[in-house]
């Protein structure tokens, strides 16, 4: 067992999908904050500013920039993060999917819709986990999970979070979007008060949103996506997001290492892997075909 979590911290992770890891990047959070400074000046063919003309503030995102940003390369290759993961999926590796950077600038209203990320990725298995670590203090616009929500038995259906239509064709295959905060008595919503360094973990099919920031400070998060020993590729009705043209991966493969580096074994220890991943880079804009993206 890893040192980073506890046994009650993996048990809360597997039985609700979700768990607090306080401090678990504490010593990396100026390291992020120049990464994500750097992610805004140089923005990556993802960006995307998610507000409409006429809401305030301003609600940036971007991904797959890791292996372009020395920030993140550091924070990918030599902090505890990929050893945590692996901790909490019981998994022998980490495997990096994607990386992810949230900045809601202060009186941003807009929420982040309640969503999971499984139905926009091509990744089938139970061994999943987003790492979301703030670089500002977070309350009301701190991430929030709806535990248990990830042993649902059918997906929930992906949308376009701009247009607010169905981001698949085959609609039938997805459950309807509940809505947790007005069925409190129904399902049990999952939210801290973080400082800069904590980290939420959880799944991939975890429903998950967040609240506007209605402060006067930033609220700006770096989210790290791992994959463990029994992810493997998945079709899905459409195009996913992020798309990863030309990975030439066929349905239940193992992720091309070469594209998602495996950053932890526990055989070898963290930093194994010191190749850059080309996928992101090799990917055209999706513009209105990213589903929105954020907190995902």
């Amino acid at each position: 067992m890893s040192l980073l979590v506890s046994p009650r911290q993996v048990r809360a992770f597997q039985e609700d999908g979700a768990v607090y890891l306080p401090g678990l990047l504490a010593d990396w959070v100026e390291v992020i904050r120049a990464g994500i400074e750097r992610n805004m000046r140089e923005p990556g063919p993802y960006a995307a500013e998610n507000l409409k003309p006429g809401e305030s503030g301003r609600f940036f995102d971007d991904y797959c920039n890791w292996q372009h940003i020395p920030e993140f390369v550091e924070v990918v290759q030599r902090s505890p993060a990929a050893e945590a993961a692996a901790a909490l999926m019981q998994s022998q590796t980490a495997q990096v999917f994607h990386d992810h950077v949230l900045v809601k600038e202060p009186g941003t209203a807009k929420a982040t819709p309640w969503h999971q990320d499984a139905p926009y990725y091509f990744v089938d298995g139970d061994q999943t986990v987003s790492l979301w670590v703030p670089v500002d203090p977070v309350k009301d616009a701190s991430l929030r999970c709806v535990a248990g929500s990830h042993r649902w038995p059918k997906l929930v259906l992906p949308v376009r979070w701009l247009s607010e239509e169905s981001f698949y064709p085959d609609s039938d295959a997805y459950m309807a979007l509940p809505d947790p905060d007005a069925e409190p008595d129904r399902y049990r919503v999952l939210e801290w008060e973080m400082q800069p360094g904590d980290a939420v973990a959880f799944h991939y099919r975890t429903l998950h949103g967040a609240r506007g920031n209605f402060t006067t400070q930033r609220r700006r998060a770096f989210s790290l996506r791992f994959v463990g020993d029994d992810a493997t590729y998945a079709t899905r009705p459409g195009r996913t997001s992020p798309p990863f043209p030309g990975h030439d991966m066929k349905p239940g493969q193992r992720l091309r290492e070469d594209w998602f580096p495996v950053v932890y074994s526990s055989r070898l220890g963290p930093g194994l892997s010191r190749r850059e991943s080309s996928a992101c880079s090799s990917s055209p804009n999706m513009g209105e075909d990213r589903g929105g993206g954020s907190e995902r």
